[in-house]
């Protein structure tokens, strides 16, 4: 081996394999196929491959599997001239690395033999059962659109439906084109571009997304090969040329044995060498590499509690640089990702990152849902028999983009949303307050986050409190934020279009779209202009009113009875029994009467104003007609004038006048005069109000604002 290939790292390391495992696959086709009964040669080492991670799997149906496939695609050649048949072998070598079960591995070795060769979709259902057909149908669909930017949406249109039943026919997908970008050298230039860009657009997010970072990481360095050619040629040689390669890390590795032997835990530590892109990103956010950069640190353990023992030790007899501590066992990623990742001091003071996980946690994050096996397979525990079977293999934004995709007609509109949904490069974690978590892009608003967890029953909305209190719908949440979402009991309501601005998820963006387009000839009244009653004309806004011709008043001044006196209700802020009142003496012998808690009292005794003593003849208020001014603040939402008036109307109060601000922030501040029989409705009438979904603060006029005087 060549002191350039001794150095290369892993990348370098996993694409010598490659071609060596190629060229042994290439010579076994050649050697045609094995005498019956007989394992062929052609399939010995994926099936070695496939028993280290599955002890008793039947490689019978590997062999009838690959016996087929050599016949059907025997003389047929690839573009560099090797047999073809060695295309699905190294493909089926791929997912067999990465632990995938024998269904999968069936499959594809077959994937291509329904689309290149005479062999029917019936003869594999008929030779090796639905669900081996099922894969190779998902994958045979794949196959029959060309890569070209115009063919790009209904591709992967038909590539998320496929997925959608079966995320298995994804995995091989991601295989397959692994293998295509290995071996893409035979490729026009321009067509290694094309491919390389829809690599890098779609399929590396969703390796990503599937957990996949075997093959995702190594698509990433074909893809930067191709279309950075310049930068990775310089990433290449400053990872060969550096003087000390890992050495610092291997260092620290020692240092962490010794630490983790002295506390008696059993742990295996290991280097793994940063791949090519990963040390160009350092090298953008942190200038030159040192040799701590090339690499991290791996901790495998075997249980949850002893990567938080493993985490104490590092962190008590280690420097550890605490701002790079993070829990992703506790709350693990998306695409199932569970890991401890942290940084300590190395021998010359440079952060070595440590990532801590189980051995099922390292399998996972390798290998992704590949590792989780059949989804519909029985439980192997009886305790996952107790409770709901939860389908691996469907990860919550995956199925987002199955529900949008199917209520997206347009292929270019699906297109765009598509990549934007696959363009986030990190994802926050909600909490609900109900309990339990949403994943959505960084960025995301209260609207993404409802759609998120409600789908349509989203439109009913109608607010939020966030960590406890009260937010609009359009406010950005941060990652580890608790939410509540406040929803309509009516569930006729529906979004608005300044739902859109703060929308940021194609499934929000898509499900607000098709509702308006739905409702466009239905759409509710502009809330700054509320419609009038049927049965009259458009009222005024509210202003000083006159009170009813009884006045329930007793009016006493400097001992002197004044009930003949001509008094006026002040319109600011209404009162009405049983409400503390004063007075104050205006032209002649007039009076105009506040609540004692008006702002309006404070300032005019504050000015020099003589206050006049004022008391209700009747306390309770029974038997009148008074008038009072009441405040509604609330979330925008369409119909919401209308069942704030009925609520009204349910409580005998009737509607006088009534004014509504423009939205702001999606909040909407109501004035209503009302007219009541009775005063003691008052308190159950505000009561009902605040009942209406979407009022969040009902108060009298009047009420004592910041900075007046008390």
């Amino acid at each position: 081996m060549s002191a350039e290939a001794t150095n290369e790292g892993a990348p370098g390391r996993r694409r010598g394999r490659a071609r060596l495992d190629l060229r042994r696959l290439g010579r076994a086709a050649l050697a045609g196929p094995a005498s019956r009964g007989r394992l062929p040669d052609a399939i010995d080492h994926v099936a070695k491959v496939h028993r280290s991670h599955h002890p008793g799997a039947d490689l019978d149906i590997l062999r009838r599997a690959y016996l087929l496939a050599e016949s059907s695609h025997r003389g047929q050649k690839r573009k560099s001239g090797e047999p073809y048949i060695t295309h699905p072998l190294a493909v089926t070598l791929i997912l067999a690395e990465l632990g995938a079960e024998t269904t999968t591995l069936t499959a594809s070795l077959l994937h291509d033999t329904v689309e290149d060769t005479e062999v029917t979709l019936d003869q594999v259902r008929e030779q090796f059962g639905e669900e081996v057909g099922f894969l190779v149908d998902g994958v045979t669909k794949l196959e029959k659109v060309d890569y070209g930017a115009a063919a790009e949406p209904e591709t992967f249109r038909k590539m998320l439906v496929a997925t959608g039943n079966d995320v298995r026919v994804m995995s091989i997908k991601l295989a397959d084109r692994l293998h295509n970008m290995r071996t893409l050298g035979v490729m026009r230039p321009e067509k290694q571009v094309r491919i390389a860009k829809v690599t890098r657009d779609v399929l590396i997010p969703l390796a990503e997304r599937l957990g996949v970072q075997a093959l995702k990481t190594e698509l990433e360095d074909l893809v930067f090969a191709i279309l950075h050619p310049e930068e990775y040629a310089r990433t290449r040689e400053l990872v060969l040329a550096h003087p000390t390669g890992t050495a610092p890390l291997h260092a620290t590795a020692e240092r962490v044995r010794a630490v983790l032997h002295e506390a008696d835990i059993a742990a295996e530590v290991l280097v793994r060498p940063r791949h090519f892109v990963s040390v160009h990103r350092v090298r953008l956010k942190r200038g030159e590499p040192t040799g701590s950069d090339l690499g991290r640190l791996l901790v495998l353990v075997a249980e949850d509690a002893d990567c938080y023992a493993v985490l104490g030790e590092l962190h008590t007899c280690l420097t550890p640089f605490v701002s790079e501590f993070k829990d992703f066992i506790a709350v693990p990623k998306f695409n199932l990702y569970q890991s401890l990742h942290t940084a300590v001091a190395g021998p010359g003071g440079e952060p070595a990152q440590v990532l801590i996980r189980t051995h099922q946690m390292h399998k996972v994050a390798e290998a992704g849902v590949i590792a989780l096996g059949n989804p519909y397979a029985a439980p192997e525990t009886p305790d996952a028999a107790d409770g709901e079977r939860v389908d691996p293999t469907r990860p919550g934004w995956l199925s987002r983009l199955l529900e949008w995709q199917r209520a997206t007609p347009d292929p270019d509109t699906f297109w765009t949303s598509l990549r934007d949904e696959l363009a986030q490069d990190r994802e926050i974690t909600v909490f609900r307050a109900d309990g339990g978590t949403i994943g959505l892009p960084a960025g995301s608003s209260c609207v993404d986050a409802a759609y998120a967890q409600h789908g349509d029953g989203a439109h009913s909305c109608i607010g939020a409190r966030v960590n406890g209190r009260l937010a609009t719908l359009g406010t950005v949440l941060r990652d580890g934020d608790t939410l509540q979402l406040l929803m309509a009991r009516d569930t006729t309501s529906g979004p608005s279009p300044n739902w859109l601005e703060h929308a940021r998820t194609p499934a929000a963006r898509i499900a607000i779209g098709r509702w308006l387009s739905a409702h466009q000839g239905d759409r509710a009244p502009d809330p700054v202009a509320p419609p009038a009653p049927a049965d009259r004309r458009p009222c005024p806004p509210p202003r000083e009113l006159a009170p009813p011709v009884r006045r329930p008043l007793v009016v006493t001044a400097e001992g002197r009875d004044l009930a003949a006196a001509s008094v006026r209700l002040a319109g600011c802020c209404t009162p009405v029994p049983p409400d503390e009142v004063t007075g104050f003496a205006v032209r002649g012998r007039a009076m105009t009467v506040h609540r004692s808690q008006c702002s309006a009292v404070g300032r005019m005794v504050t000015s020099g104003r003589q206050p006049v003593e004022v008391r209700w003849s009747c306390p309770e208020g029974g038997g009148r007609d008074y008038r009072v001014t009441l405040f509604a603040e609330s979330f925008s939402r369409p119909h919401l004038l209308a069942d704030l008036t009925e609520a009204i109307a349910a409580e005998g109060a009737a509607v006088v006048s009534a004014a509504v601000e423009p939205p702001h922030e999606q909040r909407v501040r109501h004035t209503y005069t009302l007219q009541l029989s009775d005063a003691s409705q008052l308190p159950d009438l505000m009561r009902a109000m605040r009942r209406v979904p979407g009022v969040y603060e009902v108060a009298r006029a009047g009420r004592t604002v910041a900075g007046a005087p008390s």
